[in-house]
């Protein structure tokens, strides 16, 4: 039996040069990493999902179960190249086997980043989404996840090429003339989305917020979308604005800093009325309408003698901007029922012509 293995041995020897106790090295190198491999697949599953299970979310679960088949490979990988490397059976392509080992394992890590990369976004990032009122970010999540898949498989491309020393000078430039035309024909789309991301992350306004905008329309914001921002005017229409435009345009908005609003109404009464009267009529007025904030309370001054009547402004805060038209409406009509109520005169504009009698 010992002859028939040193006579094994002299034919590898003569055929390849190298002795059958190597190759049984390099097989035990390769059952060692593969071991190994199983160790880190056991511990992976039966010690990092089992403190992950405890957690209150799934996020790290779902990152443990993907970062487990690239570590796994990695080391068969790093296990298959130390044993080739311990025989030198591929001596003389010793670069090239490199190579491939490496890309192969950069073509698994760039697919478990990708894997890793949307499980945040969709885990964090699409839960956030749904929990606010906009329904820009719930839009934009999905280009995220796409622009970020994008990234990271170009981003692998890249270092494939490198690895191999391809020169990436000419495709980066043709890219670069590519991606110039692609800009330039799509200019007018991008501008539209970079105004949604700015007014997403800048929130000059919500959906809901009442604003007034540079052409003097007042609405309620209704939708904040990629491309476009949605507001219902009081005529029940909708204006639909370019958010590129929006975004570079003054917009007043009414619910900040804080949602209530100074409502200003002016009251004219006749000369020779009660001062004082007229002031507790409508401060008993304004307090009793709803919707009128009791912090601050609502003020009155007498503001002008006036041509033809004393002039008296009421001032308000109402706690909504929706409210400001109602509150005004309300008080001004009980305004005018306690002023008939009380005699109190609301004046109008006369004007007295004397006539000289030259007789």
């Amino acid at each position: 039996m010992i002859d028939y293995f040193q006579q094994i041995n002299q034919a590898l020897g003569i055929y390849t040069g190298i002795s059958i106790a190597s190759y049984l090295v390099a097989i035990l190198i390769l059952i060692s990493f593969f071991i190994i491999a199983q160790l880190v697949n056991f511990v992976f599953n039966k010690v990092f999902l089992i403190l992950t299970v405890k957690t209150k979310n799934d996020i790290d679960d779902e990152i443990i179960k993907i970062l487990n088949m690239p570590i796994f490979y990695s080391i068969v990988l790093f296990g298959v190249y130390q044993s080739f490397s311990y025989i030198g059976i591929l001596s003389n392509f010793a670069s090239e086997f490199s190579k491939i080992i490496q890309s192969l394992a950069i073509i698994i890590w760039i697919f478990a980043i990708s894997n890793i990369v949307n499980v945040i976004i969709v885990k964090l990032g699409f839960k956030f989404a749904a929990r606010t009122k906009s329904t820009l970010d719930d839009e934009l999540m999905p280009l995220f996840e796409k622009l970020s898949r994008i990234v990271i498989y170009f981003a692998g491309i890249m270092i494939l090429l490198q690895i191999w020393n391809i020169d990436i000078t000419p495709f980066l430039a043709s890219a670069g003339i590519a991606g110039f035309v692609i800009a330039f024909a799509a200019q007018d789309t991008i501008s539209h989305l970079f105004g949604g991301i700015s007014i997403y992350f800048d929130k000059p306004f919500r959906v809901g917020d009442r604003v007034q905008l540079d052409s003097s329309e007042i609405g309620d914001v209704l939708e904040i979308g990629i491309r476009s921002t949605r507001i219902k005017t009081f005529d029940e229409t909708v204006i639909v604005i370019p958010n590129n435009i929006i975004a570079s345009s003054k917009i007043i908005n009414y619910n900040q800093p804080a949602s209530k609003i100074k409502q200003k109404i002016t009251v004219k009464v006749a000369y020779g009325s009660d001062i004082d009267k007229v002031k507790k009529i409508l401060f008993d007025l304004a307090v009793g309408i709803e919707g009128v904030e009791k912090n601050p309370a609502p003020s009155v001054y007498l503001t002008e003698l006036g041509d033809f009547g004393l002039d008296f402004l009421v001032v308000t805060w109402v706690d909504n901007p929706k409210k400001k038209f109602n509150v005004k409406t309300k008080l001004s009509e009980e305004i005018y029922k306690q002023f008939n109520k009380e005699g109190i005169i609301i004046p109008y504009p006369t004007q007295n012509i004397y006539m000289k009698n030259n007789k």
